[in-house]
């Protein structure tokens, strides 16, 4: 029998990300950390709360797997101490708190967005893009959060692809460096390359000398968009969560910029949260195409199959998927330069 069970697992579905988030705003997983235990009259004393609301919250967290209830005591879940507690590798909270402040007000107006077919998040008339932004605190929060996200999507595409055989990889967009960092950590041999906006550059530098690679990473301050050429002399070019940012005919050009930027046998691997080439899920791939409307003035996800599409029409041979499952990305569409 059909029930509206799953449309209410829907209409929930905002209250379990508000309750991750304010659990990220109060610090309480960043508090637990280490295997602390707090029961409910500790954790009201110790965040100024009343011990009813701070039982709903330990409660509400506790059914979401944030939180482990051990008799009267809670402590992390196994989920919240790898990716919820501040100063760890591969610490999430920033694409939480992003989300929180940034996207979900204009989320409650996407109607607007579709009879619009224009972005919430940002004004065309006064901005070139989404990127383009003189707000400090803003542009932190953004490459945090873009952070967050790549870091983890980059160990698992490390592991669905052997970037071994490479010896200089072009990250194009590629943000605060979470991609070269991860990669030339598993790979002493790699050298790697950031393409990117002025500031973005400066943003990458930081995370670059902290990882300790400011002799094998380095960065090109350009624009992707609107650079007639890409910097040679690699032989592999990642675009990674970049495509979904823009319409077809820019990302076309940007393969052909790509295609030319490569030597022959050089590799282009392009990493996304791919739609089915039916364009009917998962989920995630499609509600971020959602997300695109809200964010971009012609973003969309896009499936696999127009990936291979146009990265024949570009050039390209072998052209192949390599799925594996992350936070930005499920899957890899890559090809070689004949």
């Amino acid at each position: 029998m059909i029930t509206p069970t799953p449309l209410m697992h829907l209409v929930a579905g905002v209250w379990g990300f508000k309750t991750l988030a304010v659990g990220v705003e109060f610090g309480l997983f960043t508090r637990l950390a280490g295997g602390r235990t707090v029961t409910v009259a500790e954790a009201a004393a110790e965040f100024g709360l009343d011990e009813r609301p701070a039982d709903l919250l330990l409660s509400a967290s506790a059914s979401l797997g944030l939180l482990d209830k051990a008799g009267d005591g809670y402590r992390n879940s196994a989920l919240a101490e790898q990716f919820l507690v501040e100063g760890r590798p591969y610490y999430f909270g920033a694409q939480v708190r992003y989300s929180d402040l940034r996207t979900y007000l204009p989320w409650h107006r996407v109607g607007e967005a579709l009879r619009g077919n224009r972005p919430l998040t940002w004004d065309p008339q006064q901005q070139d893009s989404l990127f383009d932004t003189t707000d400090p605190e803003l542009v932190a929060q953004f490459w945090d959060a873009m952070f967050a996200t790549s870091r983890f999507t980059a160990r698992a595409l490390a592991d669905a692809y052997d970037f071994g055989a490479h010896r200089r990889l072009l990250d194009v967009g590629g943000g605060a460096g979470a991609f070269p960092i991860e990669f030339c950590l598993r790979l002493p041999h790699l050298r790697a390359t950031i393409l990117d906006l002025p500031h973005v550059c400066v943003r990458a530098g930081e995370r670059i000398a902290e990882a300790g690679l400011t002799d094998r990473i380095g960065t090109v301050a350009g624009d992707f968009l609107a650079d007639p050429a890409l910097p040679d002399g690699h032989d592999v070019i990642l675009l990674s969560m970049i495509l979904h940012d823009w319409d077809e005919p820019t990302n076309r050009a940007l393969l052909a910029r790509c295609h030319a930027a490569l030597p022959p046998g050089g590799v282009i691997v392009v990493s996304e949260l791919l739609l089915n080439d039916e364009r009917t899920g998962p989920p995630e791939a499609a509600l971020m195409g959602m997300n695109m409307l809200v964010e971009t003035e012609g973003g969309k996800n896009y499936s696999g199959a127009e990936y291979r599409r146009w990265l024949t029409d570009a050039g390209f041979v072998d052209v192949r998927t390599v799925p594996f499952e992350a936070p930005g990305a499920n899957g890899a569409v890559l090809a070689r330069r004949p």
